[in-house]
């Protein structure tokens, strides 16, 4: 070919390659030679799998893998967390590992950590090329060495219910922690809330009759992939009564009545302060009813110790006498003294059961006077009264007099009577002894308080000296 260029098509270049070219000119041949450069980009780019959690506090190793891509003079690896560089190492082997370390920290909850390929031609004249992995998001994490805080019964009875909390502080992201409660094999759904860094769960355990005996309740609080647990002792018993018993809770007076106490296993009884032989034994008593009796409450206490906790618990029950009426003279007094036209109460009181009905009634007109309540006293409510406590068990009266005097009569205390007697002895003495105009003896009449004298007759005078 005479002057000019000649162009030739490569195929299938592979690798890097050097091309010689040769030309003859006047009988002289020249050679030059040019170098081919082959680039791929990766095939590959992958960042390792992140932990599901990291605590926080402590290095996370990212690792970055790149297959394929050339010239690897070319080819960077580039560590990322979201935009911001954190190691950029030259592409070596085959596929090319690059690492990077760094301190994982409450910020680093949901960061995206990538791997960048980068094929830099541009000294080639060519431009910058990237292939980046899929992003890997990181979970950070904080939880306590410190177990929760729980607070729960160290006792529960079959049937009954008690709160129980579960605690525990500077949870990070508290959010994300997960709270389990139960007893024994019975799970419980708490109810979870939160304040700052602090969990706390709350729910209400119900003791089953097959759950009797030693249980535990435990709180378990779990994050990212750990856990902290706290245990509780508790005893699930079953306390039994007390159950009291009369044979009869309505007798006559004088009948006997049994009174017995009971309760269930390992429970002492005591029967209005009298215990029973042994724990799991009845209390009894036997009483013949009287009238004191009637209203009378039987006390019966069980006692149920607990793991040291003495659990005590009561019951009553009344017994009613019936016995037949009754009036209380010191009550209802027997001897009344009043003025016409004043105001006075009759007190008196009757007792019974059946509660007895009371009246007192005039002793010749059968007029009633009033109990309890005031009332005019007038001359006609002079006598005796006839006060009758009636109940279907009988009948029981007490006499009454009530003395009235009219405004004009004068009434002497027993004390002014005594006194009016000796005064008036020692006026017939000094009568009887001393000088008189007029010689004799008196007979004092003491019936009446004014002094009434009459002679006396010699006989009458000489049994006068032998009394």
């Amino acid at each position: 070919m005479k002057g000019g260029w000649a162009a030739f098509r490569l195929s299938n270049v592979t690798g890097d390659s050097k091309i010689f070219c040769s030309a003859f000119c006047n009988g002289s041949q020249m050679t030059s030679s040019s170098n081919i450069t082959v680039y791929r980009f990766p095939e590959l780019v992958e960042l390792d799998l992140l932990p599901p959690w990291q605590p926080v506090g402590e290095n996370l190793t990212l690792q970055c893998h790149v297959w394929g891509g050339a010239p690897r003079a070319q080819l960077t690896l580039v560590l990322l967390r979201g935009e911001e560089e954190l190691s950029r190492q030259p592409a070596v082997g085959e596929p090319a590992e690059g690492t990077a370390t760094v301190l994982a920290g409450r910020g680093d909850y949901g960061a995206n950590f990538t791997c960048r390929a980068e094929l830099d031609l541009r000294p080639r004249g060519l431009g910058l090329f990237q292939n980046t992995s899929a992003p890997r998001q990181l979970r950070t994490f904080v939880l306590p060495m410190a177990p929760p805080r729980l607070v729960a019964p160290l006792s529960l009875e079959v049937g009954t219910s008690w709160p129980v909390a579960c605690t525990l502080d500077g949870l990070f992201p508290v959010s994300e922690a997960q709270v389990q409660l139960a007893l024994g094999d019975q799970m419980v759904n708490p109810a979870v809330t939160i304040h700052g860094d602090t969990l706390r769960a709350t729910a209400t355990v119900i003791a089953r009759a097959d759950q009797e005996g030693a249980q535990e309740i435990v709180c378990n609080v779990t994050l990212g992939g750990e856990s902290r647990e706290a245990r509780a002792n508790l005893t699930v018993f079953t306390f039994l009564g007390p159950i009291l018993n009369l044979s009869e809770t309505n007798v006559t007076e004088g009948s006997k009545v049994n009174v017995s106490c009971t309760a269930g296993p390992r429970v002492q009884v005591m029967l209005d302060g009298d215990l029973a032989r042994a724990p799991g034994e009845p209390a009894q008593l036997q009483v013949t009813a009287t009238e004191g009796d009637d209203g009378r409450y039987f006390f019966c206490n069980a006692i149920l110790e607990v793991d040291g906790e003495v659990l005590h618990r009561n019951v009553t029950v009344q017994l009613r006498v019936l016995y037949g009426p009754k009036i209380d003279p010191a009550k209802c007094p027997q001897r009344l003294a009043w003025k016409d036209r004043t105001s006075h109460i009759l007190q008196c009181e009757a007792r019974g059961n059946p509660v007895p009905q009371l009246q007192c009634l005039h002793e010749g007109s059968r007029r009633e006077v009033p109990i309890g309540t005031p009332f005019l006293v007038k001359l006609h409510h002079n006598g005796t009264y006839h006060c009758q406590a009636v109940s279907p068990r009988g009948t029981y009266t007490l006499l009454v007099v009530m003395h009235v005097q009219g405004a004009g009569v004068h009434m002497f205390t027993p004390r002014v009577l005594v006194i009016l007697g000796v005064v008036t002895a020692i006026v017939a003495l000094i009568c009887i002894f001393g000088k008189q105009t007029r010689s004799g003896f008196y007979h004092v009449n003491q019936q009446d308080t004014s002094l009434h004298l009459r002679p006396v007759q010699p006989k009458e005078a000489v049994e006068l000296e032998q009394s």
